[in-house]
This record gives structure tokens, sequence and C-alpha cells, in this order.
């Protein structure tokens, strides 16, 4: 039998999308690390990068829930919920206009509207939030955040001086914008969470890329390019800014450690052609609307948590999501875990936890990752795998613990 150590533990994964929550991952590894290891103290911080999870894992670090009753990607409504400490709220976007939340799991590429999106942008001003992350990940969208604006109270036109219908096809139809019924959120910082840096236009577009992964037919791209568009041209008029001529544009925004506080002035709005085609043009919106900030998302969520201060001195932090492939080595969580934890403690160790993994060795060690642990190397079956995913989490925790964990007298 192991005798207890001293050991401290981090545990730090994201999801496992469409299995378990970055909470339960987290409590399903400290269960089994407890059983193999006697003693150990474990810290869960469950992460995201600013899709789906991002508001639970601000909840996990202590933020307060709100739900709200906002309208979904169909326009049917649906509950959502935002978290928020102080004067920082958390909202996921995903909760609004996620794929999740399409009705049936159909897709509906060319009408799905980003309107939910800001009534809880709204709701958490409301709620005395003058610091709002927004997480961009996960959308059924890719109307450029006109149905975000139109939330906030812009009237969207089309030729006959009425409103646009939503979704990103309409735009074609789109002859105006009125911004005079505009919410003043003036006094409320808006920082996005994102680790897309698209335009919002052209071959590497917000339609283009990203609308196929949306239930976008090929036929239904260039539909879907000439209304965002004519949404961008729209918006220039509206704002007397010509925003797609800038050559500084988009850079990303400095860290937000110690945000609130005063840190830094709001950055120009023009600064917002890379990321502006992040979750289907919301990018776009925000930066240009609501001289929204952008940085990497696991960058911020680690940060919500206070995950530098958690992680010094720890004897291992583990990692993990999903799947560890190539798109993990491009900012996803356990990437941004591993690189945190190198820069705050240089010689703790970073193990990750997936339900597969098809990195070699070398891309891992690249990556700062140590070893990884895969629930396919216990259950070759990924539906299995996915049902029983706890269970298989806190045998693979007995693995990990046998190789990095051993006993202290």
């Amino acid at each position: 039998m192991r005798r207890p150590g001293p050991y401290r533990l981090v545990i730090a994964p994201d999801k496992f999308k469409g299995s378990l929550s970055a909470p339960q991952v987290a409590a399903h590894l400290a269960r089994g690390l407890a059983e193999a290891v006697p003693g150990v103290r474990t810290d869960e911080v469950p992460v995201a990068d600013g899709g789906d999870g991002t508001v639970d894992a601000a909840v996990a670090a202590g933020y307060r829930p709100i739900d709200v009753l906002v309208s979904g990607p169909t326009g049917e409504p649906v509950t959502a919920a935002f978290a928020i400490r102080g004067q920082v709220a958390v909202v996921e976007a995903a909760q609004a206009c996620g794929l999740s939340r399409l009705p049936g799991g159909r897709f509906r590429p060319l009408t799905a509207t980003s309107y939910g999106v800001g009534e809880l942008i709204a709701a958490a001003a409301d709620a005395g939030a003058r610091h709002i992350v927004l997480g961009l990940g996960g959308s059924a969208t890719t109307d450029g955040g006109a149905g975000l604006i139109a939330a906030l109270g812009g009237r969207l036109l089309g030729a006959d001086g009425g409103p646009v219908a939503s979704g990103g096809a309409a735009l074609a139809g789109l002859r105006g914008l009125d911004p005079t019924g505009l919410r003043d959120l003036s006094g409320v910082d808006v920082l996005l969470a994102s680790d897309v840096d698209n335009p919002l236009l052209g071959p590497d577009g917000a339609a283009a890329i990203y609308g196929p992964q949306k239930g976008a037919a090929p036929e239904d791209i260039p539909v879907l390019e000439e209304g965002l568009a004519r949404w961008a041209d729209v918006a220039e008029t509206a704002l007397g800014e010509g925003l797609r001529d800038r050559p500084d544009a988009g850079a990303m925004s400095p860290s937000f450690r110690g945000w609130p506080g005063g840190a830094g002035a709001r950055s120009p709005r023009v600064r917002q052609w890379a990321g502006a085609g992040a979750a289907g043009g919301l990018g776009f919106a925000a930066l240009a609307f609501l001289g929204a900030r952008m940085q990497p998302g696991i960058e911020v969520v680690l940060e919500l948590v206070s995950f530098a201060e958690r992680a010094a001195g720890a004897s291992l932090v583990i990692t993990g999501e999903g799947s560890l492939d190539a798109q993990t080595l491009r900012g996803k969580a356990p990437a941004g875990v591993a690189r945190a934890t190198r820069a705050v403690s240089p010689g703790t160790p970073v193990v990750a936890v997936a339900g597969a993994c098809s990195l070699d060795r070398a891309a891992l060690e690249g990556a700062g990752i140590a070893a990884a642990y895969a629930l396919a190397d216990l259950e070759p079956d990924r539906s299995s795998s996915m049902v029983n995913a706890g269970p298989l989490l806190e045998r693979l925790a007995t693995r990990l613990a046998a190789d990095w964990l051993p006993p202290r007298r």
C-alpha cells in the first residue's frame, strides 16, 4: 500500500465534450488520486478556452451564477447563465447561441442569431458588471454579431425601412443601421476570450472557415459571405470609421492581470480586424461597437481562476481535454496550462489526460506536457468510453499516480 505523502497536485482540465464537464473531470481525477495515494492534496481548477464551459470554470472559482431567459439561436427562449463576482462578469456566447442550443441538434447556418448574447451582456451590466469577459466559441451563428447589436438596441434596416430578418443570410438585404437606441455601454470594459484570429471576411474568414462546422453547405458560404460583407459596410458607415483599412488592426490585448483596477485604457475600436471572425463574426460586433479587447481564451480563464498562484510550487499539474490532437497545440487548454505552469513553477511537471491522444511524445513535450494518459487505452470503444468516462478517469488516475507519485516515507 502507498504511504501518505506531502504531494500537492493541481488538477486543471477542460471538459471532455459530450461526456463530462471540466468540474466533473477534475472531481473524478481527484477521487482516483485520493484512493491511489492516501493523504494527497488536490486543488481542483477546472478551466476552459473561451467556449463551452467558460462560465462553469468561473463558477468553480467562486463566481456566482445568474440564470437569464434569453433568445436562443433560432429565436426560441432558452435559460442561459452568466457568472459574476464583484464588478466582473463572465458571459459565454455558447450559453445563448451555441450549437448545443439548436432545437433537436438541427443546424441553422443561414438563420441562427446571436441576439441572446446581447441580452446576456445587458443582463450582466444590469447586475452591476463593469468588466465583462465574453467567451467566444461553440456558436451556431454566422451573423457577424448583428443579432447582438439588435438586442442592445441597434435597428438593422432593410430597403423598405423595416427590420431585416435574423441570421447571416438576411444581412445581404441590410441597407442601414440606426444606432440611436443602442445601449450606452461606454462604462463597461469588454474583454473577448478567444483562440481564433480569423478576420471577418475572405478565405480565412468566419463563413469560409467555420460555416461548414455550423452546417453551411458549399452553396451557403457565398450567401453568408455576402451578408457579412454588407454588415461590415453598414457598420463602417454607422460608426464613421474604415474598420478594415487599419494596418495595425487586430492586435491582441495585453494581459488583464489585476483587472479590474484601472490598468490600461479601452483599446481603440479600430483595432479589430484579426479575431473579428470569431464565433461567426461576434468578434467583429464586439470589437467594433463595444470597443472590446481580445486575449487568448485560456489565458483569460487561467487569470480568472488564479491559476498562477495555485500552481506555484505544486508537485504535479494535471490537465486534459476530450482529444489531445493538433488543435491542442494551437492554444487549447492543455497547452495553455502547460505554458502557464512553466512560467510560474518551472520545476513542476505537467501531464495530461484525454479521451484519445493522437500526439506523439515529441509533440507533447514540445507543448510542455511530459506524458499523456488516454481513456482509449483502457476502453477502445469510443461510445463505451464516453458513457463510462468518469470511472475510467479514476482508473487512469491510478496509473498516473504510479508513474508520478512514488511512495514517500
